[in-house]
This record gives C-alpha cells, sequence and structure tokens, in this order.
C-alpha cells in the first residue's frame, strides 16, 4: 500500500498544529479548563484540532476523524485520522515541553502511520510500522538486554496504583536502573529513539495510543498492552520496550 501522500500530508499537519500551539505555550493567561474526567484543556488542544480538522476535510474528505476533544466523525471509513492535540497538556500549561502532538492514521482500523511532534523542541518523529525517523533521520531502540541496566519512563508515580497494580509497577520500578517521569508521549518518542528503554502506562485511551503503534514498532520496539495483547483499540494499558526487555516488563507487572 503506497501512503506517499498521506505521509505528506502528516509532515503537514504537524508543522500546522505546531505552528498553532508554539505560541500559546509557557504564557500565564491561557485559561485552563477541566473537562468531566477532570483533566485540563486549553484553547491550544481545541484550536489545533480543530485546525488538523479543516485541513483533513479538505483534503481527504472521505476519510474519517476521531479527536480528544471532538470527538469521532465517520470512523467507519477506510482510512481515519486519530488525533490528539497536546498531548500532555498537563505538561504543557505547567511550561514544560514533555508534551506533543500525536497524529495517526487509521486503514481498516489498524494504525499504519504515526508521528509524535514536539513544537517547542523541534522535533518530529514519524513511524510506519517498518521504519522509525526523527527530523528526516532513521532511529532505532537502543539494544538494552537488562532491566537492571534500563531507563524506565511513566507519566504519573501514582496511576499505576490508582487504576492497575501498583505493588507490580513499584517492582518493576524497583529492578531499573533509573525511573522517572518523562511521560506521555515524549516518553515514547525517547525509547523509540534510544535514550530510554522501556514505557509503561496504566491507563490511555485510543487517541494516547494509536500513533505510538507505528512510531515504537518502526523503531525496533515491542509495543503491547500489560498483558501482552495488542494495545490498539481494545485497550488502556501500555507496555513499550525494545524486544530484549519487553517480556521481562510484562513479566515483572504481572501480580
Amino acid at each position: 500500500m503506497n501512503l506517499a501522500d498521506e505521509r505528506a500530508f502528516l509532515v503537514e499537519l504537524a508543522h500546522a498544529s505546531g505552528d498553532f500551539i508554539r505560541p500559546l505555550f509557557g504564557r500565564h493567561d491561557v485559561a485552563v479548563e477541566l473537562k468531566g474526567d477532570q483533566t485540563p484543556v486549553t484553547a491550544a488542544d481545541r484550536g489545533a484540532e480543530s485546525l488538523l480538522r479543516r485541513m483533513i476535510q479538505a483534503r481527504f474528505p472521505a476519510h474519517g476523524i476521531l479527536g480528544e476533544e471532538f470527538g469521532p466523525e465517520r470512523t467507519d471509513a477506510e482510512f481515519v485520522w486519530v488525533l490528539d492535540p497536546i498531548d500532555g497538556t498537563k505538561s504543557f500549561v505547567t511550561g514544560v515541553p514533555l508534551f506533543g502532538t500525536l497524529i495517526a492514521l487509521l486503514h481498516h482500523g489498524a494504525p499504519v502511520l504515526g508521528c509524535i511532534h514536539q513544537p517547542i523542541l523541534g522535533q518530529l518523529m514519524i513511524g510506519d510500522g517498518a521504519t522509525t525517523t526523527l527530523n528526516g533521520t532513521p532511529v532505532r531502540c537502543r539494544p538494552t538486554r537488562l532491566l537492571a541496566d534500563a531507563t524506565l519512563l511513566t507519566c504519573d508515580w501514582v496511576n499505576p496504583a490508582v487504576h492497575q497494580d501498583g505493588p507490580a509497577f513499584d517492582r518493576l520500578a524497583r529492578t531499573v536502573k533509573l525511573a522517572r517521569t518523562w511521560g506521555d508521549c515524549y516518553g515514547y518518542l525517547l525509547i523509540a529513539a534510544g535514550w530510554a528503554d522501556v514505557v509503561v502506562d496504566p491507563i490511555m485511551n485510543p487517541w494516547d495510543i494509536a500513533a505510538l503503534v507505528p512510531v515504537v514498532r518502526g523503531a525496533g520496539g515491542v509495543i503491547t498492552d500489560w498483558q501482552g495483547e495488542s494495545p490498539y483499540p481494545a485497550t488502556s494499558t501500555v507496555a513499550a520496550a525494545t524486544p530484549e526487555l519487553h517480556a521481562a516488563t510484562l513479566a515483572a507487572l504481572r501480580p
């Protein structure tokens, strides 16, 4: 399947959303609202997604769209774009550049293209399940073989105990060499680029996950849920790691 046009358009989408988001970052006058699930949302989230939707509707009117802020539209279409305009809004609103825009393209429900765009640091990572690039240069997961030598990332130290098995996560965290909350989509950029080794998240939404699948796999990594099953679409947990570490990660997360 030739997705050259869609891939080029993905780059357009990433840069357009980044141009919208960048001037709003680090400003104290950007209002923060709480959604029904008590997660924050700003004009940057909503404005960026609205922009992306308009661009998609103009270029590919037969394609569907699933976005965090404005919901589903024609999601039974052959091709569906999945949008998370700011993954890591809590970081965004506190002036921390560990957030990004996630854009994925599904074909018959399977993620075939994905990008992580960090507009403040100027990093654009694109994966198609076979290859992954960072600003046009191919990247790979680093060949760490032992958890004792690994860097583990997660979004929030509290969430594993709230949503999954806290003691199991603590056991994993005690095993690794370094554990940090460099999370949200930026953690997956770090493992795909070879700067970290394992990312585990205990609660995710479809728009959080779709773009990560082709990115991590294209860099030679493994991404599943905590039971080792496909992470998209019917899951809320994610474990991503190098092939050598993935099985050990899942073993540590078992009750």
